[in-house]
């Protein structure tokens, strides 16, 4: 595998704040170069674990996008055949892939268990990268005071956030590669 990285974009839609007694309903990751080169993605709806329930704040959101529920919850597999899946196609990615998210430790927190739960292991180490960590870095701003709205216009593609992870992923990816390209000029 060359040494380069692989920046791997990943969205989670849930339906509680944390795995175990909420389950991941969806995920998707778009694997970018740092040139913002698309190399693959990735995307899965997953059945709900035994046992785990919605959690009820989480649960009336969802009652307000009716269409990303509707995508997450069509096509759903077992975790362990989905996460599997997942993981012979990070280590097939040309490089060394590193999770890319926002918020990063909410997305992580979900796949990492899930990953380690289901298929054993996790290329990402036990690392992430957060968007909103380096976009506070580059804009020598606080933490709390940054948000998509008062990042600069520049760094965003004209994507839509929908709900939908794999589309979120694949906006969430190119914003991350349009403030990487930005950062080493």
């Amino acid at each position: 595998m060359p040494n380069h990285e692989i920046y791997v974009s990943t969205d989670v839609e849930a339906d509680g704040p944390i795995p175990g007694p909420h389950s991941m309903l969806s995920f998707g990751s778009a694997a970018y170069l740092a040139d913002k080169t698309l190399v693959a993605t990735f995307s899965a709806n997953l059945d709900t674990l035994p046992g785990a329930r919605g959690h009820p704040d989480t649960m009336a959101w969802w009652t307000t996008q009716p269409a990303a529920w509707a995508a997450c919850r069509s096509d759903c597999e077992a975790p362990e055949a989905a996460m599997r899946r997942y993981l012979a196609w990070l280590k097939a990615l040309p490089g060394k892939p590193v999770f890319v998210g926002y918020p990063a430790g909410y997305d992580f927190l979900f796949v990492y268990w899930y990953l380690m739960r289901f298929a054993g292991e996790s290329p990402f180490s036990h690392s992430a990268l957060d968007i909103k960590t380096f976009a506070m870095a580059m804009l020598k701003t606080e933490y709390r005071s940054v948000t998509k709205r008062t990042m600069p216009k520049r760094w965003f593609d004209r994507l839509r956030h929908t709900h939908v992870a794999l589309d979120d992923a694949i906006e969430q990816g190119a914003l991350f590669c349009n403030m990487l390209g930005e950062s080493r000029r």
